[in-house]
Protein backbone atom coordinates (compact mmCIF):
# COMPACT_ATOMS: atom_id res chain seq x y z
CA UNK A 1 0.00 0.00 0.00
CA UNK A 2 1.46 3.38 -1.05
CA UNK A 3 2.38 6.22 1.28
CA UNK A 4 -0.32 8.34 -0.36
CA UNK A 5 -2.97 5.77 0.55
CA UNK A 6 -1.76 5.71 4.16
CA UNK A 7 -1.79 9.51 4.33
CA UNK A 8 -5.34 9.58 2.96
CA UNK A 9 -6.44 6.92 5.47
CA UNK A 10 -4.97 8.98 8.32
CA UNK A 11 -6.72 12.11 7.05
CA UNK A 12 -10.05 10.24 6.88
CA UNK A 13 -9.65 8.79 10.38
CA UNK A 14 -8.77 12.21 11.80
CA UNK A 15 -11.84 13.84 10.23
CA UNK A 16 -14.11 11.07 11.49
CA UNK A 17 -12.58 11.30 14.98
CA UNK A 18 -13.27 15.04 15.00
CA UNK A 19 -16.84 14.45 13.84
CA UNK A 20 -17.27 11.76 16.50
CA UNK A 21 -16.18 14.21 19.20
CA UNK A 22 -18.71 16.83 18.03
CA UNK A 23 -21.75 14.96 16.66
CA UNK A 24 -21.14 12.16 19.17
CA UNK A 25 -21.67 14.70 21.96
CA UNK A 26 -25.41 14.68 21.29
CA UNK A 27 -26.19 11.25 22.86
CA UNK A 28 -24.73 12.15 26.31
CA UNK A 29 -26.85 15.31 26.27
CA UNK A 30 -29.98 13.37 25.29
CA UNK A 31 -29.35 10.72 27.94
CA UNK A 32 -28.48 13.07 30.80
CA UNK A 33 -31.17 15.68 30.08
CA UNK A 34 -33.91 13.60 28.43
CA UNK A 35 -35.41 12.23 31.64
CA UNK A 36 -35.00 15.48 33.58
CA UNK A 37 -36.57 17.55 30.82
CA UNK A 38 -39.36 14.97 30.47
CA UNK A 39 -40.01 15.25 34.20
CA UNK A 40 -40.04 19.05 33.85
CA UNK A 41 -42.62 18.93 31.03
CA UNK A 42 -45.05 16.46 32.63
CA UNK A 43 -47.82 17.47 35.02
CA UNK A 44 -48.74 15.35 38.06
CA UNK A 45 -48.07 11.90 36.58
CA UNK A 46 -44.28 11.69 36.15
CA UNK A 47 -44.14 7.98 35.31
CA UNK A 48 -43.42 8.66 31.61
CA UNK A 49 -40.51 11.00 32.36
CA UNK A 50 -38.00 8.67 30.69
CA UNK A 51 -40.10 8.18 27.54
CA UNK A 52 -37.99 10.76 25.63
CA UNK A 53 -34.88 8.65 26.33
CA UNK A 54 -36.84 5.67 25.02
CA UNK A 55 -37.51 7.76 21.92
CA UNK A 56 -33.77 8.33 21.53
CA UNK A 57 -33.11 4.58 21.74
CA UNK A 58 -35.89 3.77 19.28
CA UNK A 59 -34.61 6.43 16.89
CA UNK A 60 -31.18 4.81 16.84
CA UNK A 61 -32.64 1.34 16.31
CA UNK A 62 -35.13 2.35 13.61
CA UNK A 63 -32.57 4.38 11.65
CA UNK A 64 -29.78 1.79 11.50
CA UNK A 65 -30.93 -0.01 8.35
CA UNK A 66 -32.15 3.16 6.56
CA UNK A 67 -28.82 4.85 7.41
CA UNK A 68 -26.88 1.99 5.82
CA UNK A 69 -29.19 2.03 2.78
CA UNK A 70 -28.84 5.80 2.37
CA UNK A 71 -25.05 5.59 2.47
CA UNK A 72 -25.07 2.87 -0.18
CA UNK A 73 -27.21 5.17 -2.32
CA UNK A 74 -25.47 8.54 -1.89
CA UNK A 75 -22.07 7.53 -0.45
CA UNK A 76 -20.68 7.68 3.06
CA UNK A 77 -19.77 11.39 2.94
CA UNK A 78 -23.23 12.60 1.97
CA UNK A 79 -24.85 10.02 4.23
CA UNK A 80 -22.83 11.13 7.24
CA UNK A 81 -23.63 14.78 6.52
CA UNK A 82 -27.32 13.87 6.33
CA UNK A 83 -27.04 12.13 9.70
CA UNK A 84 -25.46 15.21 11.27
CA UNK A 85 -28.27 17.28 9.75
CA UNK A 86 -30.86 14.97 11.34
CA UNK A 87 -29.09 15.44 14.69
CA UNK A 88 -29.28 19.22 14.26
CA UNK A 89 -32.98 19.02 13.35
CA UNK A 90 -33.65 16.86 16.41
CA UNK A 91 -31.96 19.44 18.64
CA UNK A 92 -34.10 22.22 17.16
CA UNK A 93 -37.32 20.21 17.56
CA UNK A 94 -36.47 19.34 21.17
CA UNK A 95 -35.64 22.96 22.02
CA UNK A 96 -38.86 24.22 20.41
CA UNK A 97 -40.84 21.58 22.33
CA UNK A 98 -39.40 22.88 25.60
CA UNK A 99 -40.41 26.44 24.73
CA UNK A 100 -43.86 25.12 23.77
CA UNK A 101 -44.13 22.82 26.84
CA UNK A 102 -44.94 19.92 24.50
CA UNK A 103 -43.84 16.60 26.01
CA UNK A 104 -44.51 14.36 23.01
CA UNK A 105 -42.89 16.78 20.56
CA UNK A 106 -39.85 16.72 22.84
CA UNK A 107 -39.83 12.92 22.66
CA UNK A 108 -40.01 13.20 18.85
CA UNK A 109 -37.00 15.53 18.93
CA UNK A 110 -35.00 12.95 20.86
CA UNK A 111 -36.12 10.26 18.42
CA UNK A 112 -34.53 12.37 15.65
CA UNK A 113 -31.34 12.82 17.69
CA UNK A 114 -31.29 9.04 18.12
CA UNK A 115 -31.70 8.60 14.37
CA UNK A 116 -28.71 10.87 13.80
CA UNK A 117 -26.76 8.74 16.27
CA UNK A 118 -27.28 5.69 14.02
CA UNK A 119 -25.00 7.35 11.45
CA UNK A 120 -22.36 8.05 14.11
CA UNK A 121 -22.24 4.30 14.82
CA UNK A 122 -20.81 3.82 11.31
CA UNK A 123 -17.87 6.23 11.67
CA UNK A 124 -15.44 3.62 13.00
CA UNK A 125 -16.25 1.26 10.10
CA UNK A 126 -15.81 4.01 7.52
CA UNK A 127 -12.40 4.82 9.00
CA UNK A 128 -11.19 1.34 8.00
CA UNK A 129 -12.55 1.40 4.44
CA UNK A 130 -9.72 1.32 1.90
CA UNK A 131 -7.16 1.79 4.71
CA UNK A 132 -3.95 -0.28 4.77
CA UNK A 133 -4.38 -3.42 6.85
CA UNK A 134 -1.70 -2.34 9.33
CA UNK A 135 -3.51 0.97 9.95
CA UNK A 136 -7.05 -0.39 10.48
CA UNK A 137 -6.72 -0.93 14.27
CA UNK A 138 -5.26 2.57 14.69
CA UNK A 139 -8.06 4.06 12.59
CA UNK A 140 -10.67 2.52 14.89
CA UNK A 141 -8.74 3.72 17.96
CA UNK A 142 -8.63 7.26 16.62
CA UNK A 143 -12.40 7.33 16.16
CA UNK A 144 -12.90 5.81 19.62
CA UNK A 145 -10.73 8.62 21.01
CA UNK A 146 -13.22 11.03 19.47
CA UNK A 147 -15.94 9.23 21.43
CA UNK A 148 -14.04 9.83 24.67
CA UNK A 149 -13.88 13.56 23.87
CA UNK A 150 -17.61 13.47 23.09
CA UNK A 151 -18.27 12.13 26.59
CA UNK A 152 -16.57 15.26 27.94
CA UNK A 153 -17.89 17.83 25.47
CA UNK A 154 -21.58 16.83 25.72
CA UNK A 155 -22.03 17.09 29.51
CA UNK A 156 -19.82 20.21 29.64
CA UNK A 157 -22.09 21.85 27.06
CA UNK A 158 -25.09 20.97 29.24
CA UNK A 159 -23.56 22.66 32.29
CA UNK A 160 -22.94 25.91 30.41
CA UNK A 161 -26.18 26.04 28.38
CA UNK A 162 -28.84 24.40 30.58
CA UNK A 163 -30.07 27.70 32.06
CA UNK A 164 -29.34 29.85 29.01
CA UNK A 165 -33.05 30.59 28.43
CA UNK A 166 -34.29 30.59 32.05
CA UNK A 167 -37.10 30.06 33.00
CA UNK A 168 -37.25 27.60 30.07
CA UNK A 169 -34.95 24.94 31.47
CA UNK A 170 -32.79 22.70 29.26
CA UNK A 171 -33.69 24.49 25.99
CA UNK A 172 -30.16 25.85 25.66
CA UNK A 173 -28.70 22.34 25.93
CA UNK A 174 -30.73 21.10 22.97
CA UNK A 175 -29.95 24.17 20.91
CA UNK A 176 -26.33 23.21 21.59
CA UNK A 177 -27.13 19.83 20.01
CA UNK A 178 -28.33 21.65 16.90
CA UNK A 179 -25.11 23.67 16.76
CA UNK A 180 -23.05 20.48 17.13
CA UNK A 181 -24.96 18.89 14.27
CA UNK A 182 -24.22 21.85 11.99
CA UNK A 183 -20.54 21.88 13.00
CA UNK A 184 -20.43 18.15 12.32
CA UNK A 185 -21.80 18.68 8.81
CA UNK A 186 -18.97 21.12 8.14
CA UNK A 187 -16.33 18.70 9.41
CA UNK A 188 -17.77 15.75 7.47
CA UNK A 189 -17.88 17.77 4.25
CA UNK A 190 -14.07 17.48 4.21
CA UNK A 191 -14.24 13.71 3.67
CA UNK A 192 -13.00 12.18 0.40
CA UNK A 193 -14.27 8.64 0.89
CA UNK A 194 -14.18 6.22 -2.04
CA UNK A 195 -16.74 3.48 -2.49
CA UNK A 196 -15.71 0.51 -0.38
CA UNK A 197 -15.70 -2.92 -1.96
CA UNK A 198 -15.80 -5.87 0.41
CA UNK A 199 -13.37 -8.62 -0.46
CA UNK A 200 -14.73 -12.07 -1.08
CA UNK A 201 -14.28 -14.42 1.85
CA UNK A 202 -14.06 -18.18 1.56
CA UNK A 203 -16.67 -18.62 4.29
CA UNK A 204 -19.21 -16.76 2.12
CA UNK A 205 -19.35 -19.75 -0.23
CA UNK A 206 -20.80 -21.95 2.50
CA UNK A 207 -24.59 -22.22 2.23
CA UNK A 208 -26.64 -20.23 4.70
CA UNK A 209 -28.49 -22.35 7.24
CA UNK A 210 -32.12 -21.74 8.25
CA UNK A 211 -32.43 -19.15 11.02
CA UNK A 212 -33.97 -21.79 13.29
CA UNK A 213 -30.78 -23.89 13.08
CA UNK A 214 -28.65 -20.91 14.08
CA UNK A 215 -30.74 -19.68 17.00
CA UNK A 216 -31.17 -23.19 18.42
CA UNK A 217 -27.46 -23.36 19.27
CA UNK A 218 -26.94 -23.10 23.06
CA UNK A 219 -24.00 -20.75 22.52
CA UNK A 220 -26.12 -18.38 20.44
CA UNK A 221 -28.93 -18.36 23.01
CA UNK A 222 -26.62 -17.62 25.96
CA UNK A 223 -24.57 -15.03 24.06
CA UNK A 224 -27.67 -13.19 22.87
CA UNK A 225 -29.16 -13.30 26.38
CA UNK A 226 -26.00 -11.83 27.92
CA UNK A 227 -25.74 -9.11 25.25
CA UNK A 228 -29.37 -8.06 25.69
CA UNK A 229 -29.23 -8.16 29.49
CA UNK A 230 -25.94 -6.19 29.67
CA UNK A 231 -27.35 -3.44 27.44
CA UNK A 232 -30.85 -3.42 28.94
CA UNK A 233 -29.65 -3.26 32.56
CA UNK A 234 -27.26 -0.46 31.64
CA UNK A 235 -30.11 1.48 30.03
CA UNK A 236 -32.47 0.71 32.92
CA UNK A 237 -30.15 2.05 35.63
CA UNK A 238 -28.55 4.86 33.61
CA UNK A 239 -31.86 6.35 32.47
CA UNK A 240 -33.21 6.56 36.01
CA UNK A 241 -29.98 7.79 37.62
CA UNK A 242 -30.24 11.54 36.77
CA UNK A 243 -33.84 11.64 38.05
CA UNK A 244 -32.83 9.82 41.23
CA UNK A 245 -29.88 12.16 41.82
CA UNK A 246 -31.97 15.29 41.43
CA UNK A 247 -34.65 13.70 43.61
CA UNK A 248 -32.02 13.20 46.34
CA UNK A 249 -31.18 16.91 46.33
CA UNK A 250 -28.22 16.98 43.95
CA UNK A 251 -28.09 19.55 41.17
CA UNK A 252 -28.74 18.83 37.51
CA UNK A 253 -25.07 19.69 36.85
CA UNK A 254 -23.96 16.99 39.31
CA UNK A 255 -26.31 14.52 37.62
CA UNK A 256 -24.85 15.49 34.25
CA UNK A 257 -21.29 14.95 35.49
CA UNK A 258 -22.37 11.51 36.72
CA UNK A 259 -23.48 10.66 33.19
CA UNK A 260 -20.19 12.04 31.88
CA UNK A 261 -18.22 9.61 34.05
CA UNK A 262 -20.59 6.85 33.00
CA UNK A 263 -20.13 7.45 29.26
CA UNK A 264 -16.35 7.65 29.70
CA UNK A 265 -16.49 4.31 31.52
CA UNK A 266 -18.62 2.85 28.72
CA UNK A 267 -16.22 3.65 25.90
CA UNK A 268 -12.82 4.21 27.52
CA UNK A 269 -12.11 0.47 28.03
CA UNK A 270 -12.79 -0.20 24.33
CA UNK A 271 -9.13 0.52 23.61
CA UNK A 272 -8.11 -2.68 25.41
CA UNK A 273 -11.28 -4.81 25.69
CA UNK A 274 -10.31 -6.70 22.53
CA UNK A 275 -6.90 -7.59 23.98
CA UNK A 276 -8.51 -8.72 27.24
CA UNK A 277 -10.89 -10.97 25.29
CA UNK A 278 -7.97 -12.44 23.34
CA UNK A 279 -6.06 -13.14 26.54
CA UNK A 280 -8.75 -14.33 28.96
CA UNK A 281 -11.54 -15.50 26.65
CA UNK A 282 -14.95 -14.14 25.75
CA UNK A 283 -16.87 -15.93 28.48
CA UNK A 284 -14.55 -14.65 31.22
CA UNK A 285 -14.92 -11.04 30.07
CA UNK A 286 -18.72 -11.37 29.84
CA UNK A 287 -18.83 -12.83 33.36
CA UNK A 288 -16.63 -9.97 34.60
CA UNK A 289 -19.01 -7.48 33.02
CA UNK A 290 -22.02 -9.08 34.71
CA UNK A 291 -20.22 -9.06 38.07
CA UNK A 292 -19.48 -5.35 37.59
CA UNK A 293 -23.19 -4.74 36.95
CA UNK A 294 -23.92 -6.50 40.25
CA UNK A 295 -21.26 -4.34 41.94
CA UNK A 296 -22.94 -1.25 40.46
CA UNK A 297 -26.25 -2.19 42.07
CA UNK A 298 -24.55 -2.97 45.40
CA UNK A 299 -22.82 0.44 45.47
CA UNK A 300 -26.08 2.20 44.54
CA UNK A 301 -27.91 0.42 47.36
CA UNK A 302 -25.21 1.18 49.94
CA UNK A 303 -26.07 4.88 50.24
CA UNK A 304 -27.37 8.06 48.64
CA UNK A 305 -24.21 10.16 48.70
CA UNK A 306 -22.89 11.70 45.49
CA UNK A 307 -20.02 9.21 45.35
CA UNK A 308 -22.52 6.32 45.51
CA UNK A 309 -24.22 7.54 42.34
CA UNK A 310 -21.02 8.38 40.48
CA UNK A 311 -19.17 5.17 41.38
CA UNK A 312 -22.25 3.09 40.55
CA UNK A 313 -22.47 4.78 37.13
CA UNK A 314 -18.76 4.15 36.46
CA UNK A 315 -19.12 0.46 37.35
CA UNK A 316 -22.26 0.35 35.19
CA UNK A 317 -20.34 1.72 32.20
CA UNK A 318 -17.41 -0.69 32.49
CA UNK A 319 -19.80 -3.59 33.13
CA UNK A 320 -21.70 -2.73 29.96
CA UNK A 321 -18.48 -2.53 27.95
CA UNK A 322 -17.22 -5.94 29.05
CA UNK A 323 -20.61 -7.67 29.06
CA UNK A 324 -21.91 -6.34 25.75
CA UNK A 325 -18.72 -6.43 23.69
CA UNK A 326 -17.81 -9.87 25.03
CA UNK A 327 -21.28 -11.28 24.39
CA UNK A 328 -21.46 -9.75 20.91
CA UNK A 329 -18.12 -11.41 20.11
CA UNK A 330 -19.58 -14.72 21.33
CA UNK A 331 -22.53 -14.27 18.95
CA UNK A 332 -20.13 -13.97 15.99
CA UNK A 333 -18.88 -17.50 16.75
CA UNK A 334 -22.28 -18.96 15.92
CA UNK A 335 -22.89 -17.94 12.30
CA UNK A 336 -21.23 -17.92 8.89
CA UNK A 337 -20.58 -14.76 6.89
CA UNK A 338 -23.35 -15.76 4.50
CA UNK A 339 -25.74 -15.72 7.49
CA UNK A 340 -24.54 -12.41 8.90
CA UNK A 341 -27.40 -10.23 7.63
CA UNK A 342 -30.31 -12.17 9.05
CA UNK A 343 -28.58 -13.00 12.34
CA UNK A 344 -27.51 -9.42 13.00
CA UNK A 345 -30.99 -8.22 12.01
CA UNK A 346 -32.59 -10.50 14.60
CA UNK A 347 -29.92 -9.53 17.15
CA UNK A 348 -30.50 -5.78 16.69
CA UNK A 349 -34.31 -6.13 16.68
CA UNK A 350 -34.35 -8.04 19.97
CA UNK A 351 -31.60 -5.93 21.50
CA UNK A 352 -32.98 -2.46 20.85
CA UNK A 353 -36.57 -3.50 21.44
CA UNK A 354 -35.59 -4.71 24.91
CA UNK A 355 -33.38 -1.67 25.59
CA UNK A 356 -36.17 0.72 24.62
CA UNK A 357 -38.59 -1.12 26.92
CA UNK A 358 -36.00 -1.00 29.74
CA UNK A 359 -35.53 2.76 29.42
CA UNK A 360 -39.30 3.31 29.51
CA UNK A 361 -39.77 1.03 32.53
CA UNK A 362 -36.92 2.80 34.33
CA UNK A 363 -39.04 5.91 34.83
CA UNK A 364 -42.11 3.93 35.79
CA UNK A 365 -40.17 1.80 38.30
CA UNK A 366 -38.42 4.81 39.81
CA UNK A 367 -41.66 6.75 40.17
CA UNK A 368 -43.66 3.86 41.61
CA UNK A 369 -41.08 2.07 43.79
CA UNK A 370 -37.97 4.24 44.11
CA UNK A 371 -34.25 4.06 43.35
CA UNK A 372 -33.56 1.07 45.61
CA UNK A 373 -36.16 -1.10 43.88
CA UNK A 374 -34.71 -0.21 40.50
CA UNK A 375 -31.29 -1.49 41.59
CA UNK A 376 -32.61 -4.63 43.30
CA UNK A 377 -33.92 -5.76 39.90
CA UNK A 378 -30.32 -5.99 38.65
CA UNK A 379 -29.48 -8.93 40.93
CA UNK A 380 -31.85 -11.64 39.66
CA UNK A 381 -31.45 -10.61 36.01
CA UNK A 382 -27.64 -10.46 35.96
CA UNK A 383 -27.49 -13.53 38.23
CA UNK A 384 -29.57 -15.54 35.77
CA UNK A 385 -27.10 -14.66 32.99
CA UNK A 386 -24.16 -15.79 35.11
CA UNK A 387 -25.89 -19.12 35.71
CA UNK A 388 -26.56 -19.44 31.97
CA UNK A 389 -22.85 -18.83 31.27
CA UNK A 390 -21.88 -21.53 33.77
CA UNK A 391 -24.37 -23.94 32.19
CA UNK A 392 -22.95 -23.20 28.72
CA UNK A 393 -19.40 -23.79 29.99
CA UNK A 394 -20.41 -27.17 31.46
CA UNK A 395 -22.33 -28.13 28.30
CA UNK A 396 -19.45 -27.29 25.94
CA UNK A 397 -16.92 -29.14 28.10
CA UNK A 398 -19.20 -32.17 28.06
CA UNK A 399 -19.50 -31.96 24.25
CA UNK A 400 -15.71 -31.82 23.88
CA UNK A 401 -15.22 -34.85 26.12
CA UNK A 402 -17.83 -37.02 24.34
CA UNK A 403 -15.54 -38.42 21.58
CA UNK A 404 -13.03 -39.55 24.24
CA UNK A 405 -15.63 -41.56 26.12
Amino acid sequence: MSGAALAEAKRTALILAAAQSIVGSAPPIAISMGGLAGYYLLDLDKSLATAPVTGFTLGTALAMLPAAALMRLVGRRNGFMSGAGITALGGLVAAFALFDSNFWLFAAGLLLIGAGSAFVQQYRFAATDNAPLSFKPKAISWVLTGGVFAAIIGPTAVIYTRELFTPIMFAGSFLAVAVMGVLGMGILSLLRLKNHVTAAVEDDTLPARPLRAIISQPRFVVALLCAIVSYALMSFVMTGAPLAMVGCGFSADEATLGIQWHVLAMFGPSFFTGRLIARFGKETIVATGLLLLLACAAVALSGLELWNFWLALILLGIGWNFGFIGATTMVTDTYRRSEKGKVEGLHDFLLFGTVAFASLMSGKTLTAFGWDALNWIVFPVAGACLLALLALFAYERRQISLPAE
